[in-house]
């Protein structure tokens, strides 16, 4: 589905600071500190940082998560960031119900935590069923039988259960299912997590029809070969800071920051796959 265009940036974060309250005997706690960058319609931004650099807190952010759920969720406590337009300080219900529809997060191990009691094609099919349950039957079913097809899996998978698929094929699902309203923006934690080598392709592709049909991508991954396949610029993160900003290898190639250094030095993170030979499929 093609979306049309928007004026301004897709997202923008402009000197934006996040911090958790303080909770219990947890002190407050700075997640983020002046964070600033944009994304136009069509673009994909990369982030790349340490553990417990902010990553996860700046998708939720972004994707409006952060303004419900716990009582420890984190709020902007500075500066500001907008996605579709929406100031991310404060949004309202009715608004905050069409970003959740306009905005899909595919969170971190996703496909770990699908539900263990539908098949895959209620999977798929549940985000659209929570807000119309009246939506064609027929309509739907394509829907869920093209999306099963661009995340190279079989049709015969339609009536599995989680536990009857490999790690890397539940987070296959999960991709399918954060992608079937349609979205405008796509935010992912890690989105090749557990997925086959052989396959990864396939995600590589449908984010790419995805950008070409004006949809915004921004995704977390320590998958060197992944960011230079689907992303225009990456943003890095140390301690909560930006240390860097700009095509992946022209920061590898003059690194600005040690976190940087490192990871020019070392390659990069290898990401773990599941191994067809483990699932006999693949």
């Amino acid at each position: 589905m093609k979306h049309p265009e928007q004026d301004g940036p897709a997202v923008r974060a402009s000197d934006l600071s996040v911090d958790y309250a303080a909770h219990g005997v947890s002190p407050s706690n700075r997640a983020l500190d002046g964070i600033s960058f944009e994304l136009p319609v069509g673009g994909s931004l990369g982030v790349i940082g340490s553990s417990g650099s902010g990553k996860s807190t700046l998708l939720r952010v972004l994707s409006g998560r952060h303004l419900s759920g716990a009582d420890s969720r984190p709020f902007v406590s500075g500066g500001d960031a907008s996605t579709l337009g929406r100031s991310m300080r404060k949004v309202g219900r009715r608004e905050l119900t069409k970003l959740t529809f306009e905005v899909s997060l595919l969170e971190q191990e996703a496909g770990a935590h699908l539900k263990p009691e539908l098949t895959v094609t209620e999977l798929i099919s549940e985000p659209v069923l929570e807000r119309d349950k009246k939506f064609s039957e027929r309509a739907l079913g394509v829907r869920v039988a093209t999306l099963l097809d661009a995340v190279q899996m079989p049709l015969s998978s339609l009536d599995k259960y989680p536990y009857e698929l490999s790690g890397g094929q539940r987070q296959r699902i999960a991709i399918a299912r954060a992608l079937v309203l349609g979205p405008k923006v796509f935010i992912a934690d890690e989105p090749m997590a557990g997925i086959d080598i052989t396959v990864r392709h396939t995600v590589t592709e449908l984010l790419d029809g995805f950008r070409r049909d004006g949809g915004t991508v921004i995704v977390v991954t320590h998958d060197l070969a992944m960011l230079r396949e689907v992303t225009d610029d990456v943003l890095a993160l140390h301690q909560s800071r930006v240390v860097g900003y700009g095509p992946i290898d022209a920061m590898l190639a003059d690194p600005p920051h040690e976190f940087l250094a490192a990871l020019a030095q070392s390659g990069g993170t290898e990401t773990q796959y599941e191994t067809p030979e483990a699932v006999g499929i693949d």
